[in-house]
């Protein structure tokens, strides 16, 4: 199994504001993007790529991943931050783009959302939004 560390979400933040290099891929489906939310990088002066690990309704795998990437303008030099709901199918998606030739890959920790809380909602306990970063609806 290819190897792609998980980064907690401040320094992922950190790597897209200072790093020139550094892209977030948002691996999640447009449902996902459209009714929860997205990674807001303007003050990086970035946008987030969007290409989807799983395609929705059916959630199969996306199959032109990889040339989706290429297609973005993403090559092997860049450092490439992925993330989805809770860190599971952006951890697939980063294996599969080093096993693919794009070796500075890296999994942002818990994702966008995170893991549930004790009421059952996510958002608050770890991940992206619980961390105070930037994000807005679409």
């Amino acid at each position: 199994m290819t190897h792609v560390p998980d980064v907690p979400p401040s320094a992922a933040w950190e790597a897209l504001t200072t790093d020139p290099d550094a892209v977030l891929v948002d691996v999640r489906t447009d449902a996902e993007w459209n009714f929860v939310g997205l990674p807001d990088l303007s003050a990086a002066g970035k946008q987030p790529v969007l290409i989807p690990w799983q395609v929705f309704p059916t959630m199969q795998v996306n199959g032109h991943f990889v040339e989706h990437l290429r297609k973005a303008g993403i090559t092997p030099q860049h450092k490439v931050y992925y993330l989805c709901r809770s860190g599971a199918r952006s951890l697939a998606a980063g294996q599969a783009a080093v096993a693919a030739g794009f070796p500075h890959a890296f999994n942002i920790a818990d994702g966008f959302e995170g893991p549930v809380d004790a009421e059952g909602h996510r958002g608050t306990v770890a991940g992206w939004k619980a961390a105070g970063l930037p994000w807005r609806q679409r």
